[in-house]
């Protein structure tokens, strides 16, 4: 088993229930068998370069803090380094931590990082750019790229949804093309998925993705009308069946992607990139602490 004699704590403490998560997980995390360099990070530009900082001084840990995006954003730093990562699951959806088992409160992520084990993952890559578990096109990154500044703080979750609702009666199918280098396919769909994990938004969607496949999986939902999508999200979320007979799959170490018309994607749930671009799987290129029940690999949603 891997000893741990350092650590070192980011967390995207944004928010006021970010400050109040991290001063509990400080508390927390006195109870370890070694030294955590803790530090809370309330602008989100500030964050790698506190990582950077924190990765100078040669950490066998490198936990962060905060959701998939912040995961998403900050792994690209570790790539190269002699450092586990470590994940302390405070976004919505939490869908890395939920690919590796990991739990979702403070108390059971950190006792992961006492009695978990290191294991070497793959991640997902959109042309040179590394990502944790998924990327998408449609209409969820077409909400965050339009969405008004402050708007849900303004006028809370409603607004929100208003604005989500207005995108929908926008929204169009579009035309996917996947090219894996061998043959090209075109296809009208609703969505797309580029998963290195099962999970996204929190629901169990790509069954085929796991962490340690080696390869990436591109998952589109055929349709010509909007409301196949909503169909296919009912029966997602409710673990149904007919959750598959809308999709189809792509696998492969690289697959071309192009949409008509050129889209925005979003990684983890941040909007970072416009197609057409490369979707690839950087195989085995980190370590992260997981528990050491918990087997990564393709298959059936877990029992809840």
């Amino acid at each position: 088993m891997t000893e741990i004699r350092s650590a070192a704590l980011v967390v995207n403490a944004k928010s006021r229930k970010g400050q109040k998560l991290f001063e509990r997980a400080c508390r927390r995390l006195h109870g370890l068998p070694f030294p955590v360099d803790a530090h809370a990070v309330e602008d989100p530009r500030d964050l790698e370069r506190t990582v950077n900082d924190a990765l100078a001084k040669k950490p066998d840990l490198m936990i962060l803090g905060g959701g998939d995006g912040t995961v998403s954003g900050l792994v690209d730093l570790l790539v190269g380094h002699d450092v586990i990562l470590g994940v302390l699951p405070l976004g919505t959806a939490n869908s890395f931590a939920r690919t590796l088992c990991i739990p979702l409160d403070i108390d059971g992520a950190i006792d992961v990082l006492r009695t978990g084990e290191p294991r070497r993952i793959d991640l997902g890559m959109i042309d040179n750019d590394y990502f944790a578990n998924c990327a998408a096109m449609g209409l969820s990154p077409q909400i965050a790229e339009t969405v008004p500044h402050n708007l849900k703080k303004v006028l809370g979750r409603l607004g929100y949804l208003g604005w989500a609702a207005l995108q929908y009666l926008k929204f169009r199918p579009f035309q996917l093309i996947v090219d894996n280098g061998k043959e090209v396919q075109r296809l009208r769909v609703v969505e797309v998925r580029i998963s290195n994990g099962p999970y996204h938004g929190g629901t169990w969607l790509v069954d085929e993705a796991s962490p340690n496949s080696g390869e990436i999986v591109v998952q589109a939902v055929r349709g010509h009308y909007r409301r196949t999508l909503i169909k296919n999200w009912a029966a997602s979320f409710l673990g149904l069946e007919a959750r598959h007979q809308d999709t189809v799959s792509f696998r492969g170490r690289a697959l071309q992607i192009t949409t008509e018309p050129k889209l925005p994607i979003s990684i983890d749930g941040e909007v970072l990139a416009r197609t057409p671009v490369t979707a690839r799987i950087a195989a085995g290129v980190i370590r992260v602490m997981a528990p050491v029940q918990c087997d990564p690999t393709p298959g059936s949603p877990p029992a809840e």
